[in-house]
């Protein structure tokens, strides 16, 4: 079947994960791991006190099962799940209001100050977009789906999208099959007819594969899966990537 579509992971293939961590230091401000952890205890402080290490130790045994789930599972508790999580290995709880706005303020770091779009991206998208079908397909980790969408409207890169599929939404997490069956089904296209593009070989590589689905690595910024990669074509930088998509559709048709 011909090639159709182009999916992306997000994060280090769209943007530079954690690029946003030197702004924040720079502004002397806590590190994002250290923030959010700080906003639960401010939370709770304000109702009773508590102290800091407590709430430490629960927010990081709550994001150990997090991870679990996430890689055993395939699913991604959402940050109000998390935060349940933590309050309730600590016995205490949060009214509701105070509760929507630490899980608002939370999955809004990353909006407020945003890791920068990886040099070339612009541009690759759109000589792709002139040509194949475009989405997102990306797990979000802390960011829900809605801000995510807002961080890449504000480097102007959401206008060359025509689906998304984050796992918040979804309910799943790459590579579960769900997620890329819904962007296939927002474009329109078989699974066949993608390619996905993105970082890691385990969900940008052998997840896809396993659904029929080609895949490029791409390591400009994460190179750590190069060796050994079983990759369809493994990209460098944003610049080559439609040359190399365009290699993969020749030899499909």
């Amino acid at each position: 079947m011909a090639i159709k579509a182009v999916t992306f992971d997000l994060w280090d293939t769209i943007v530079d994960d954690d690029s946003d961590e030197p702004k924040r230091a720079a502004r002397g401000l806590f590190s994002k791991r250290d923030q959010r952890r700080h906003l639960l205890w401010r939370a709770l402080e304000s109702e009773a006190p508590i102290p800091l290490a407590a709430v430490t130790l629960a927010y990081d045994t709550a994001d150990a099962g997090f991870n679990l789930v996430w890689k055993e599972l395939h699913i991604n508790w959402t940050v109000e799940q998390r935060l349940r999580v933590a309050l309730n290995g600590l016995g205490r709880s949060l009214p509701a209001g105070a509760l929507a706005q630490l899980v608002e303020a939370t999955g809004r770091m990353e909006l407020e100050i945003s890791p920068d779009p990886i040099p070339g991206i612009a541009g690759a998208l759109a000589e792709l977009a002139t040509r194949y079908r475009l989405a997102v397909v990306s797990d979000a980790i802390v960011t829900p789906g809605r801000n995510l969408r807002l961080i890449l409207e504000k480097y102007d890169l959401l206008r060359y999208f025509s689906g998304f599929a984050f796992s918040d939404e979804v309910g799943y997490a790459k590579p579960h099959r769900a997620m890329f069956e819904a962007a296939a089904a927002q474009l329109g296209v078989e699974l066949r007819e993608i390619v996905h593009v993105g970082d890691r070989e385990h969900n940008d590589v052998k997840g896809p594969h396993a659904l029929g689905i080609r895949a490029v690595l791409f390591t400009a910024t994460r190179p750590d899966d190069k060796e050994g990669t079983t990759a369809d074509a493994v990209c460098e930088r944003h610049a080559d990537l439609p040359a190399v998509i365009d290699r993969l559709a020749a030899a499909v048709g």
